[in-house]
């Protein structure tokens, strides 16, 4: 499930927007400004921002532009009434990939976001390729030069996640909450066990490797 943040000072704004993505599936975070934002940030995983421009103490465009400093591949949305030319431009200078304009139609929101999630090669044709290597999401295999592994459903997804982000680092936790889900009762140390399997299942491929991040957590790295 992607997760995506909603950033505006409207609440009846958030909500809408929050009920639209739940109910395609996404799962919804809500912050007020961009101060609140970053806060969110920091303590999960999320695949696609959706920030309005007019926000207090820190603007849409100034959130953006910080964002950019640590994240340059993150997704970011803008949504404002402003419609100005200038208003759109100023939002590309400082980052963002994509502008809407207030009143938010509920369908062109889900094509716009579906259409980031895609470009950040999100899933969207659920596989992804990495040297000679092929996930396929609907059958849980991992295909090489025609030798075929069909992997457990968490060793899959596991994987999966950190072949989506090449170079990214998640934590134990924010892995554990994206596969395993919040309300799970199984330790982080389920990451490292399920991590020494993919380790030892494909130690003889050079397509991927997965590296530990001491008192972090785990990134995979394309050696092709």
């Amino acid at each position: 499930m992607f997760h995506i943040l909603v950033v505006d000072d409207d609440k009846n704004i958030r909500y809408v927007m929050k009920e639209v993505l739940k109910t395609a599936q996404y799962e919804v975070f809500t912050a007020k400004n961009g101060e609140e934002a970053f806060n969110i940030l920091e303590r999960e995983h999320i695949d696609l921002v959706i920030v309005d421009i007019m926000m207090p103490k820190m603007d849409g465009y100034e959130f953006t532009k910080e964002l950019r400093v640590f994240d340059s591949e993150l997704p970011v949305l803008m949504v404002s009434a402003k419609q100005l030319p200038e208003d759109r431009k100023k939002g590309f200078v400082v980052g963002i990939d994509d502008y809407m304009s207030k009143p938010i139609d509920a369908e062109e929101l889900l094509l716009h976001v579906k259409a980031l999630l895609r470009r950040s090669k999100i899933i969207n044709e659920r596989k992804i390729t990495v040297g000679s290597v092929t996930l396929d999401y609907d059958s849980y295999t991992v295909e090489r030069n025609g030798e075929v592994h069909e992997l457990p459903q968490k060793e899959f997804l596991l994987l999966y996640k950190l072949l989506s982000f090449p170079n990214k680092i998640f934590t134990r936790i924010q892995l554990m909450d994206e596969i395993w889900g919040v309300e799970c009762e199984t330790g982080s140390e389920t990451v490292t066990v399920h991590v020494g399997r993919l380790r030892k299942r494909f130690e003889h491929w050079d397509d991927f490797e997965i590296e530990a991040i001491r008192g972090l957590g785990y990134k995979a790295v394309k050696k092709k």
